[in-house]
């Protein structure tokens, strides 16, 4: 196995966490970065480095291209898992905050990409995988803007995909179903508050306590299956252009596939107990 130069974002919990942990015990040489670099610090005992990187923050992510590439001369792997869910009725959510959902999950991916991709075609090879979600396959109530998100990384890796094969780099989605990260508890809270006192509150705080309940229960898939997803597609001669895993994950874009979309429209309902 090739040892690879390695960035990943948003390696501060869940998926990116145990994904650099994985990939730097393989022998890798991972830069992990997030906003808060305190919060690496566990991940730098075990041979990871922390960069400190906003994706939101042009100077800190072309600084954070810089200083690996000064000391490496090389990336060989760019894995854009930062991401967050926001979640709320449309209505509800402020396009100030759709906005700042859409400048984390899809223009901040868009432009780390874009100041790797020179050294890799550069270099004529390269892997840019980017951390999707079966919410980018299927719509649920009071996740349309995340949706709107994850809808965009599939375009994006999809059009990306086509346009760098030619100079040897290979994009491929991860895509998640359930997974037991703090996700859910965090988007239940943003739910309950963007629900409260409007006309969506009691099927607000109804999908809310329903997240919460999935989020804390033992079903959801563990997110170190994610990282060794991630792993195999850093580590594939071919990699697959899509890896879904994780709890609901086949079912539920089968399902969104396949049936009509008002019966889509009335299970959702009906699970989230959307009945006025």
């Amino acid at each position: 196995m090739n040892k690879k130069v390695i960035l990943i974002t948003g390696a501060s919990s869940g998926i990116g966490y145990d994904a650099a942990l994985r990939l730097a015990e393989q022998g890798h040489k991972v830069y992990g970065a997030a906003r808060r670099v305190e919060l690496l610090e566990q991940l730098r005992e075990r041979g990871v480095t922390p960069i400190r990187m906003d994706v939101t923050d042009e100077a800190s992510m072309v600084d954070g291209v810089n200083s690996i590439i000064d000391a490496e001369g090389r990336i060989d792997v760019l894995v854009n898992n930062a991401g967050y869910g926001y979640m709320g009725a449309i209505e509800n959510v402020t396009i100030a905050e759709a906005k700042r959902q859409l400048e984390v999950n899809v223009f901040g991916l868009a432009r780390l990409t874009q100041l790797v991709l020179p050294y890799m075609r550069k270099q004529h090879s390269g892997r840019i995988i980017n951390t999707s979600s079966v919410a980018g396959k299927a719509v649920i109530p009071f996740g349309g803007w995340y949706n709107v998100s994850k809808y965009s990384v599939e375009a994006l890796s999809d059009a990306l995909r086509i346009e760098v094969k030619p100079f040897g780099i290979k994009v491929c989605l991860i895509e998640p179903g359930g997974i037991k990260t703090d996700w859910g508890i965090i988007a239940a809270d943003n739910l309950e508050e963007s629900s409260k006192e409007t006309a969506y509150q009691n099927a607000g705080l109804k999908m809310a306590r329903l997240l919460k309940y999935g989020y804390t229960s033992n079903w959801l898939t563990n997110p170190a299956r994610v990282a060794k997803a991630i792993a195999r597609a850093v580590n594939a001669k071919k990699p697959r252009i899509r890896y879904r895993l994780g709890a609901g994950s086949g079912l539920i874009v089968i399902l969104h596939a396949i049936l009509p979309a008002r019966w889509w429209d009335s299970i959702m309902r009906k699970v989230c107990t959307i009945n006025q």
